[in-house]
């Protein structure tokens, strides 16, 4: 099993998914403050057995890729340009808006929404060229402590 950790940098929070490749499954996608990154990833190390990171080349990237250097796992830059306006369109593909919201614009529900995991979702898919779907069970959580 080969499990990609994908990251969406930023100065303040940080998205994160971890996925299954051969699965084509996402199986936590979290939102973590950026100074509680380091910490996290390496805990997540010790239960997952991570084979790739994938980190979007936007802010924070370079500090960020030093900072998990520690793992002595592969480490990937990879473009990230327009990841937080697709997310939002991503979103709605995950999370279909129910019939009888049908008439209220979509962009209503997702204003309060963290959207950094679905980002971090979309710099995997780009960078793997396939699709992913979220496991039943799936571990979505916002961390803003």
């Amino acid at each position: 099993m080969s499990k990609f950790l994908s990251i969406d940098p930023g100065k303040s929070k940080c998205g994160l998914v971890l996925a299954e490749i051969s699965k084509k499954k996402v199986y936590k996608a979290v939102i973590i403050k950026s100074e509680l990154l380091e910490d996290y990833v390496r805990n997540l190390n010790t239960v997952e057995d991570i084979s790739k990171i994938i980190i979007g080349n936007g802010t924070t990237s370079k500090e960020i890729k030093k900072k998990l250097n520690f793992l002595k796992k592969e480490i990937i830059t990879f473009e990230e340009k327009n990841t937080t306006y697709r997310a939002k369109s991503r979103y709605f593909e995950l999370f279909p808006i129910s019939v009888f919201r049908f008439f209220i614009p979509r962009e209503v529900f997702i204003l309060n929404k963290n959207l950094d995991a679905i980002s971090a979702l979309i710099i995997l898919e780009d960078y793997c060229k396939i699709k992913f779907t979220f496991s039943q069970n799936i571990d979505f959580k916002t961390w803003l402590k």
